[in-house]
């Protein structure tokens, strides 16, 4: 799994609007929500900073990736942005307006902390019982 939001993560980098190195662009189809949570946590470790950005149905997951974030005291928001960008509806070749979200967020405070705890988690390095006195 880390290759494949390696991956990600050089992938995105290329993505337009200016290549900013530090936007993810959203999907409700292409990717897992987790995946954009993972992606987020290392964005925010390289930059400080991740700006997330969807369109149309993808708002959904932007929303909840933010929420986990949040929650998880990982980040703070920094910036939200709506719009509407016009589209061209393939299908009937008339254009069309999608709604578009982008939020930026920030390290919390305890950003640095949390990772830390998290990785040893991840790595069993769990903390041993102290032991008990007979």
């Amino acid at each position: 799994m880390a290759e494949e939001a390696a991956q990600g993560v050089e992938n995105l980098n290329l993505a337009a609007d200016g290549g900013k190195k530090n936007r993810i662009q959203v999907s409700n189809t292409k990717r897992p929500l987790f995946f954009y949570v993972n992606l987020a946590k290392r964005f925010m470790a390289q930059h400080g900073e991740v700006e997330l950005s969807a369109l149309g149905m993808a708002i959904a997951t932007v929303v909840t990736v933010v929420e986990i974030l949040k929650n998880s005291g990982l980040a703070v928001e920094k910036q939200i942005i709506t719009s509407t960008v016009d589209m061209r509806d393939e299908s009937r070749g008339r254009p069309i307006q999608k709604a578009k979200l982008e939020i930026v967020l920030e390290k919390s405070e305890r950003f640095e902390e949390l990772m830390a705890a998290s990785a040893g988690e991840e790595e069993g390095g769990e903390e041993e019982a102290p032991e008990e006195e007979s």
